[in-house]
């Protein structure tokens, strides 16, 4: 298993020049703003379930980054800062998650924080910086509110 590190320049690249998966309203003026957004965009961006190292749902949305064209000839050649393998570290992990160690296993990886985006990215991704539990999710009894 590999750990790639970017460029936060390349990160903002990627979300700045990213679009949707797919439309909704709430980032998107109509459905044919999406498709020419899409059209021109060679990111993709889509938000899926989070998951606890231990495999349970949380309310909150994961974000999924897609490259195409010319993001991945940057990413390949100026967004890469460090090539890591994280294969023990991976297996240290699932051997505490197995013992019933779910805590010392979070303790092995990295703590995970919001990263900050301007309002005009926060839109095109479809994310809402107001809102901790992510975009089109419902919190779940006792999640975040």
């Amino acid at each position: 298993m590999l750990a790639i590190e970017i460029t936060r320049d390349g990160w903002e690249w990627a979300l700045s020049h990213s679009c949707l998966s797919h439309y909704a309203p709430h980032a998107y003026d109509s459905q044919e703003a999406w498709s020419a957004a899409k059209a021109g965009s060679p990111v993709r961006v889509q938000w899926d379930p989070d998951r606890a190292l231990t495999g349970e749902r949380l309310p909150r949305r994961a974000i999924q980054v897609g490259l195409s064209g010319p993001a991945v000839e940057r990413y390949v050649e100026e967004w890469i800062v460090s090539i890591s393998d994280v294969t023990a570290l991976a297996r240290r992990v699932e051997e505490l998650i197995s013992s019933g160690q779910a805590d010392a296993a979070a303790r092995q990886v990295p703590a995970e924080r919001v990263y900050p985006v301007a309002p005009a990215v926060a839109r095109r991704i479809g994310a809402d910086p107001a809102d901790p539990v992510g975009p089109g999710q419902e919190p779940e009894p006792g999640g975040l509110s």
